[in-house]
């Protein structure tokens, strides 16, 4: 099984992770299913940027953003090159290392 690396973030992984999970499994499913509590505010429909990652390794093993991950992708903060949404990023049998941004666009929080 792939390993995900998830670098530390001061909220989500205060000492980052390493993790497995499964082939076809996205990235999200994939840290929420080991506690690392990574914002997903649409319920993991890629209707918003707060899942967003960057993929410090291992993107070319990823699926292909569709055109409206890349629409919605572009109102994220601190996007990059290697940027996907993790609730839209699926596993394969490479491993990952994730950077969590420190910051997301999260109207509902901010708002609430």
């Amino acid at each position: 099984m792939p390993k995900i690396r998830v670098l530390p973030h001061p909220e989500c992984a205060p000492a980052g992770a390493l993790i497995e999970a499964a082939p076809g499994t996205s990235i999200c499913d994939a840290l929420l299913a080991q506690r690392v509590e990574i914002e997903h505010a649409c319920g993991k429909v890629g209707a918003c940027t707060t899942c967003h990652v960057l993929i410090r390794e291992g993107f070319a093993s990823l699926n292909a953003a569709s055109d409206a991950e890349e629409d919605m992708l572009d109102r994220a903060w601190g996007v990059e090159a290697q940027s996907r949404l993790s609730c839209q990023a699926i596993l394969a049998d490479a491993d990952l290392t994730v950077e969590i941004p420190r910051y997301t666009l999260n109207h509902a929080k901010e708002n609430g």
